[in-house]
């Protein structure tokens, strides 16, 4: 199933969700807020949507066993020149910086069997490296902009049921005689709920675009420092 496809199925899903959940199990101090509130269920449904996919694909980047133990080894093997034995703990490994490492690693196997002379061997190594960087990190970000834009929009959808709450609260206070006490509560109840839940949405989308764009920017860091590790000793300059 293409990326698109499923994400229009998730937010059928989370409209169809939230408007039951809205229909028949909220409290009606929040059903106040008018069906602007449906909309801000559907964007924080979709912010733990994304953060739950996000976890998911990212602990499955590191792979298979600890990344600390898998360098360990990949890296003895690199220094003894076995390099065969270096790629089966990639295949093993799986996962992002495996997948770096055997592209490297595969590419530096091609190489020693052509007339290349050393510097053009490690433009070789380093540019199999950077196209494998250039496959793994899309992986790595896919869904982070989502979030970024969920919190934007929560904060605007929240903005909108606040104006219609005041709209409503001042149309109340603007009835001839005694206000319509009972409009202007439920307008200034609108306002406030649709100002607190977009504001909750935005805040757990920055929150963990934040938190996974960091942990994107490690592994990131680290495929750059392993990479330039094994060329300088494929290449004999470590």
């Amino acid at each position: 199933m293409r990326p698109g496809a499923f994400i229009m199925i998730i937010i059928v899903l989370c409209f169809v969700v939230s408007f039951i959940i809205f229909e028949y199990f909220l409290p009606p101090f929040i059903k106040d807020g008018g069906y602007v509130v449906i909309l801000l269920m559907v964007l924080t449904m979709l912010d733990i949507t994304f953060i739950i996919e996000r976890t998911m694909s990212l602990r499955k980047a590191k792979g298979k066993r600890s990344q600390v133990a898998f360098l360990r080894d990949t890296m003895d093997a690199i220094r003894k020149n076995d390099i065969s034995k270096a790629i089966d703990h990639c295949n093993t490994q799986k996962g992002t910086m495996a997948n770096v490492l055997r592209a490297g690693l595969d590419r530096f196997q091609t190489v020693t069997n052509e007339n290349l002379t050393s510097d053009r061997q490690v433009a070789e190594i380093r540019r199999a490296f950077d196209e494998a960087n250039a496959l793994e990190t899309p992986l790595l970000e896919r869904n982070l902009i989502a979030l970024q834009t969920i919190a934007t929009i929560a904060t605007l959808v929240g903005l909108l049921g606040t104006t219609i709450g005041m709209i409503r609260a001042f149309s109340a206070m603007a009835t001839e005689g005694a206000p319509d006490a009972i409009q202007l509560a439920l307008g200034i109840s609108e306002a406030l709920i649709n100002t607190a839940g977009g504001l909750a949405a935005a805040i757990m989308g920055i929150v963990a675009y934040n938190y996974f764009i960091n942990k994107v920017d490690q592994v990131v860091y680290a495929l750059d420092e392993v990479s330039q590790e094994v060329i300088a000793i494929l290449t004999g300059r470590g």
